[in-house]
């Protein structure tokens, strides 16, 4: 796979600074990759508000942050629920701050970023139960979050496009409202058999996602509990995607998630479901959270801003 000429020169400076997560160890990972990508995500986007607010899930509570631009009027708005990526291991709110409000200001829309629990502390499918919950509740509360539940879309990168697409399937059963599903490079298929996907050899030396990460995430977010049939680790064997929302999916030619991605795709059409699958070959994993090095960045942020746009019904 060759590498773009501006894509080439990040992945250099990648192999110069490698790191172990092996050797740095858990809690200094978490805050790694949090520090890389403030650094390659660019300075933040002026937010009109940007307020950090809390979900009840049966007696617990996780964070949640309500992003609103500028240019969006007061009251019940078109939104965007975001579940960020980090191989369900890493990542929280602040450290897909600036993916949303970009998102945000590019689309005119709210976006509600939802943190959920990580493994190893919580193994899968841990960190999908709670984003069914928190999608649910935020149906069920939209009033309170300023929601117009009939203009609301779900979305996330990497792990966190495997939650979205996760919770694209739960609202159909659920029978709750989801205009759009919007899947970033997602993970779609945890079984030991998807290490054979071809992608997963040919770019298994491309930072930030290389075959030696994915092992070190494998280790971590599955356990003995964990069933890779289930639909809600491995989604690509959900028994159907029928009656699924639209889906923009989006895959990077240098990605070792990339085959996953493309197979989706090919099953949402399958099974009738809407989809605009954007590839960009010579680009790797995480470019969304590149703001501040890539130009692909910016045109799918755009992409994914258009898609937002059109199935939210929002005017310019």
């Amino acid at each position: 796979m060759s590498l773009t000429p501006e894509v080439a020169g990040v992945v250099a400076k990648m192999r110069e600074a490698a790191i172990s997560f092996e050797d740095l160890g858990l809690a200094d990972a978490r805050q790694f990759y949090i520090d890389t990508l403030a650094k390659s995500g660019g300075e933040p986007v002026p937010m009109a508000m940007a307020s950090d607010q809390e979900i009840a899930l049966d007696g617990r509570t996780i964070g949640a942050r309500r992003y609103r631009p500028e240019t969006l009027a007061e009251g019940a708005a078109p939104t965007l629920v975001y579940f960020h990526g980090g191989g369900w291991v890493l990542g929280d709110l602040d450290s897909h701050d600036r993916v949303c409000r970009q998102l945000a200001e590019r689309a005119a829309c709210q976006v509600i970023a939802v943190d959920y629990r990580l493994a190893p502390e919580y193994c899968l499918p841990a960190s999908s139960e709670d984003a069914i919950a928190a999608y649910g509740y935020l149906v069920e509360h939209a009033a309170d979050f300023e929601i117009d539940a009939q203009r609301i879309a779900v979305g996330g990168d990497s792990a966190g496009g495997h939650l979205s697409a996760v919770v694209a399937l739960a609202a159909r059963d659920a029978g709750w409202p989801l205009a759009l599903q919007v899947l970033i490079y997602p993970a779609t298929d945890l079984r030991e058999a998807a290490a054979k996907y071809p992608s997963k050899g040919r770019n298994a030396n491309f930072p930030p996602l290389t075959a030696e990460l994915m092992a070190w995430f494998g280790a971590r977010s599955v356990d003995a509990n964990t069933d890779p049939l289930d639909w809600r680790v491995s989604p690509i064997l959900a028994e159907t995607l029928e009656r699924t929302a639209p889906a923009l999916l989006i895959t990077a030619g240098a990605d070792v998630l990339m085959d996953e991605g493309v197979l989706y795709a090919a099953r949402l059409r399958d099974d009738d479901v809407e989809v605009d699958h954007a590839h960009y070959p010579g680009v790797i994993h995480g470019f969304i959270e590149m703001q501040a090095w890539l130009a692909a960045t910016g045109n799918a942020m755009d992409r994914i801003a258009a898609a937002l746009r059109q199935n939210l019904a929002i005017s310019d």
